[in-house]
């Protein structure tokens, strides 16, 4: 099986490579905030901090349609296990577009929440974000 690129950046943790990816005015929606994270340099940076925040993290599942690439994943944050989805659509250029990612338990969320947010905090991203 020919693995997605964002796949493989992912599992590589080549954050460089997975930030040349992402369209300039990539739209991400957070399974924790209603307000989408937009640009590339704010997604770049919550995924640096999400890539260290997941422990154990494996995809278990790839599926493609037209346009849209799904990635079905397990991770562990601190001591909740998490399973998740990261929903991928592309623009014209073959650039992630729009990025939706959606995890499971509850606590698993709370546990990223409290993660990411300080993540954010510690280096001066907004974790409110605004609407564009």
């Amino acid at each position: 099986m020919d693995l997605h690129p964002f796949r493989r950046a992912v599992e590589a943790r080549d954050l460089d490579g997975l930030a040349a990816l992402l369209a300039p005015d990539v739209v991400f929606h957070s399974p924790v905030t209603f307000k989408p994270y937009v640009g590339r340099e704010d997604v770049r940076a919550l995924l640096g901090i999400v890539m260290s925040v997941f422990e154990d993290f494996i995809y278990t599942d790839e599926l493609t349609a037209d346009g849209v690439e799904a990635l079905i994943f397990r991770a562990r944050v601190g001591d909740r296990r998490v399973e998740g989805i990261d929903i991928l659509r592309f623009d014209q250029q073959g650039l992630i577009a729009d990025f939706t990612v959606m995890v499971r338990p509850m606590s698993g969320v709370h546990a990223l929440a409290e993660a990411v947010g300080a993540g954010l905090a510690a280096i001066g991203v907004n974790t409110a974000p605004s609407e564009g």
